[in-house]
């Protein structure tokens, strides 16, 4: 007899789940913001290199397209393709997959929120972000210090270090001591290890943080504004003791730049190694017909839970997460 049957998460942690449900859905409501349902699964996979998708072979009429699918690591896509044919503000609450991710703060299949608002900056809309959160502690009887630091900001508070101007080199002496595999990594990779070694660990725990402007290496699906030392991704991070919760951009709308840096993700997957993902070909069309002016983020609905019930592990969190499954 299996004595994993009984789920992860206790019963006073599955009902807190439901109200925080019912919280985001009538934060949105009373914003006017649409709920929506897109598919779980797409002929394009997630082309960035550090995130690994599901993939599975479909067996039915085809058509003559690739039986391949894969399954989402976010409703990003098909919301944007919404957004273009003029849906207007929307958010969908749902389960996201990513292969490879396991451990104390992430399950392979999870619950990511992720939503968009027409004209506005992702400044706007990170400020929309810690309403919501501080609306969601209030469900705990917590409350919140909201602050607000531009990357470069933080990094040279806690660190000492320009993250615009440091070498490579110098950024290796800052993690010394770190144990480390150096191996294959990359500049925004050692910018990424500086903040989740020296400066996450010392957030305090009842901080709510707008971490805003990343380094335009970082850029993902954001815009880059300025230039030289001054150029920088438009979107932004939010954590809550340290934890990562969000991460948000006013979006790029350009298709012929979105293209380039696809191509330019599946080139760095080669140079790993990986499989190139097939590009997702109907979003580029929904761009090159135009998306709104709008900024997104995605929240990580999982860690929230942890950090409202005090929990350790995102399995305490989740009714049937890992092998429990």
């Amino acid at each position: 007899m299996h004595s994993d049957w009984r789920p992860g998460a206790g019963i006073e942690a599955l009902r807190l789940r439901a109200r925080l449900n019912h919280c985001i859905r009538a934060f949105f409501a009373a914003r006017g913001v649409l709920e929506v349902e897109t598919p779980l699964m797409s002929a394009a996979g997630n082309t960035e290199p550090n995130i690994r998708s599901f993939a599975l072979d479909y067996s039915g009429p085809n058509a003559g397209a690739s039986r391949r699918r894969y399954l989402r690591t976010s409703p990003e896509f098909p919301l944007k393709r919404l957004l273009s044919a003029g849906v207007g503000d929307c958010y969908e609450l749902g389960r996201v997959f990513r292969d490879g991710e396991c451990g104390g703060r992430h399950n392979p299949e999870f619950t990511m929120l992720e939503w968009y608002r027409l004209g506005i900056d992702h400044y706007r809309l990170m400020d929309e972000v810690a309403e919501l959160l501080l609306s969601a502690f209030a469900l705990v009887g917590r409350t919140l210090e909201v602050r607000r630091s531009s990357y470069r900001a933080l990094f040279r508070e806690h660190t000492g270090i320009d993250p615009a101007l440091a070498s490579e080199a110098e950024l290796r002496v800052a993690l010394a001591g770190h144990d480390i595999d150096a191996d294959g990594l990359e500049r925004d990779d050692w910018l990424d290890l500086l903040l989740t070694h020296r400066i996450e660990p010392v957030l305090p725990r009842d901080e709510l943080l707008l971490l805003y402007d990343f380094p335009a290496s970082q850029c993902a699906l954001a815009r880059v504004a300025g230039a030289g030392a001054e150029a920088h991704a438009c979107r932004f991070e939010v954590y809550v003791g340290g934890v990562e919760l969000a991460n948000g951009y006013h979006e790029l709308s350009d298709a012929g730049e979105q293209r380039a840096r696809f191509e330019r993700d599946n080139q760095r997957r080669r140079a790993r190694g990986d499989a190139e993902l097939p590009i997702d070909e109907h979003l580029l069309a929904a761009l090159q017909h135009g998306l709104p002016d709008c900024a997104g983020v995605a929240l990580g609905v999982d860690r929230l839970m942890m950090l409202l019930t005090g929990s350790e592990r995102i399995d305490q969190v989740i009714a049937f997460a890992g092998p429990r499954a």
